[in-house]
């Protein structure tokens, strides 16, 4: 689960991590009152959406007076921002996040992450801040620096210690920067983060070390221990299809494709995704319905799936361990005959009551293609589409 710049530094300010004073905005008036809480004479006015590279693509304004503040707020309100975060059909902003101006000395980056390679909690930085770090590490890896972090113990002072001296921090602001990080680490481990990057964190002419950004992404399956995270999902953030199907503890991600897949199993679902692709077809989700489905499970399945204007044919492939087959056909057919189908519908079952499950879809009465084969289904559906 992601939230939004402003959430991630109101967790961040608990952990003694310095953010700039800054107050969320909904409409222009709201944003023109926060600037005068801030007070100064120069504000920062950005673009609240669930997606980086807002800079680049217009989202984050430098205002100098009140007017400017009230104007950028009104450009920015309602604007659909696309960024190379959110693809060619970008995200409306909802939201501003009103900062007080900063005298910036120098920018860094810092950023948390989990190691698959050593199972363990690393923490990278660079002073190459302000750029995205997937750019810096293809033209400058040896600008990333990275201190592994013992479980056990946690993030040691001289592990901070030696980041900061590595990435060039002035000496008088080492201390500074090692509370910083050491307090982005315990941030990280509390809230069960899956990311927490800092990007840029900056050092500023009157002495402080700040995070300029925040980027905080939770662990979804940790979310029971933290309630008042929970709470601050913005589901207009989030595919609406993706936001129905997590109701029903459904696995699914929309892709762009024509072709509805719902299968039993990541594993599978990916391997169908696959092969669909392997005979020219492009599939529209990743849908898995997991091992103990119920037939309204497959049935609300089945409705999402549909959702998607995009849908031209659905390809229903389960392989019934856990998974009963007849209860897979139950559901399918329910959901079909209430939303009336109007879609090819081909679906490959094996295992469990199989016989049972065809028999169930062959009495439907529906027009539905029985495929013998994975290889044989991802076929048809994509000729039946084509």
């Amino acid at each position: 689960m992601n939230v939004h710049e402003y959430q991630g530094k109101q967790i961040l300010k608990k952990y003694g991590v310095q953010v700039p004073n800054g107050f969320v905005a909904f409409t222009a008036d709201e944003a023109v009152e926060a600037a005068k809480k801030l007070e100064g004479d120069l504000w920062v006015v950005k673009a609240q959406i669930h997606a980086g590279g807002r800079g680049k693509a217009g989202g984050v304004k430098l205002a100098k007076s009140l007017e400017e503040v009230r104007q950028y707020a009104d450009e920015l309100l309602g604007k659909t921002l696309v960024t190379h975060q959110t693809g060619p059909e970008g995200k409306e902003v909802k939201r501003l996040l009103i900062e007080e101006g900063l005298p910036i000395e120098k920018e860094y980056y810092v950023g948390v992450v989990i190691d698959r390679a050593t199972q363990r909690v690393v923490m990278m930085a660079s002073e190459e801040g302000g750029t995205e770090i997937e750019e810096v590490a293809a033209k400058t890896p040896e600008k990333i620096f990275k201190e592994v972090i013992d479980p056990a113990v946690g993030m040691m002072p001289f592990q901070a210690r030696r980041l900061a001296y590595s990435i060039n921090i002035p000496q008088e602001k080492v201390n500074k920067a090692v509370k910083f990080m050491l307090g982005l680490y315990q941030a990280f481990v509390d809230n069960d983060c899956s990311l927490a990057e800092i990007n840029p964190l900056i050092t500023t002419k009157d002495g402080r070390v700040m995070a300029l950004d925040a980027k905080l992404n939770f662990d979804s399956n940790a979310l029971f221990r933290h309630p008042d995270i929970l709470e601050m999902r913005d589901l207009d953030e989030e595919d609406p299809k993706e936001v129905e199907a997590s109701k029903y503890d459904l696995n699914y991600i929309a892709l762009d494709g024509n072709i509805g897949c719902m299968v039993n199993g990541a594993g599978l679902a990916m391997a169908t995704m696959d092969i669909i692709k392997h005979y020219n077809g492009e599939p529209a989700n990743f849908l898995d319905v997991g091992g103990g489905a119920t037939a309204d499970k497959v049935r609300e399945a089945f409705k999402i799936i549909l959702s998607d204007e995009n849908v031209k044919g659905i390809f229903v492939n389960i392989f019934g361990g856990i998974m009963k087959c007849d209860v897979i056909a139950s559901g399918v057919v329910e959901a079909a005959k209430q939303i009336k189908l109007d879609r090819p519908l081909v679906v490959r079952l094996e295992g469990t009551n199989v016989e049972l499950g065809k028999k169930i879809l062959q009495e439907s009465g529906l027009e539905i293609v029985a495929a013998d084969s994975l290889a044989d289904g991802a076929q048809k559906i994509v000729e039946l589409v084509k």
